[in-house]
């Protein structure tokens, strides 16, 4: 999952501690200049306060603040929401359908399927997330122990391993995709759909990655001895 921007209990609340400043959160991610009319682009509006919906004042067409996100025509007040998202999203064990109606003061069912939406909306950006900055890519391989060969050849399943990190080197998001076999084919086809061009590649010498510099990445090999290597290989092994 990518990584969540770090904040402390009592930042969120201070940020988001009331429906307005919600809503003010939201208006800026939305219309960062100014509210502007989905279907004219017309920038003036009327505001329907009982009805929470801007109202163009060219097209005359109706637009509430939550149209189109994770909020749009949900029960569930706005502080509530986002309440929600800094709880799952901090909670490394994984934050559970009844913890959140104990915190929240919901009702079970109501939790449950709030709980759904904010996984299927992380799942949805994780998918559509690219790799950037320097990237650290190598093969796994998984599969039950057993003697003979462990490294490239064997007949373990094997997968591409990328790994983000920043400028510090701390790790930020990672991805794992199984391929048929270690060709240049493969490897750059799992490179283009998870890594943004201009990253810089970080691998071993094998010959596979060499490509990557011919189709707009920085590629940066690295020598490891062989036994480095093996273990490297092994760490991944299930």
């Amino acid at each position: 999952m990518a990584k969540a921007q770090s904040m402390s209990l009592m930042e969120f609340e201070k940020s988001f501690g009331s429906e307005e400043k919600c809503e003010a959160y939201l208006m800026q991610k939305r219309w960062n200049d100014g509210f502007i009319c989905p279907h004219c682009q017309h920038s003036e509006y009327y505001y329907l306060q009982t009805r929470k919906l801007f109202e163009c004042k060219s097209c005359q067409a109706q637009t509430s603040l939550t149209a189109g996100t994770l909020f749009h025509k949900s029960k569930l007040n706005l502080k509530t929401w986002f309440w929600a998202m800094f709880l799952v999203a901090h909670d490394k064990r994984g934050r559970s359908a009844l913890s959140l109606s104990v915190v929240l003061e919901l009702n079970y069912r109501t939790a449950f399927r709030l709980l759904r939406k904010i996984r299927e909306d992380m799942k949805e950006r994780d998918a559509n997330y690219m790799l950037s900055g320097t990237v650290e890519m190598d093969e796994a391989y998984f599969g039950a122990p057993r003697k003979g060969k462990d490294g490239r050849g064997t007949d373990k399943a094997q997968a591409i391993v990328a790994l983000s990190k920043d400028e510090f080197n701390h790790p930020l998001f990672l991805r794992i995709e199984v391929i048929e076999a270690a060709t240049i084919e493969e490897i750059t086809r799992v490179t283009k759909q998870y890594v943004k061009p201009g990253s810089k590649i970080v691998s071993d010498g094998h010959a596979s990655y060499k490509a990557l510099a011919k189709i707009g990445y920085i590629h940066e090999p690295k020598v490891y001895y062989k036994e480095d290597k093996e273990n490297s290989s092994n760490s991944y092994t299930r």
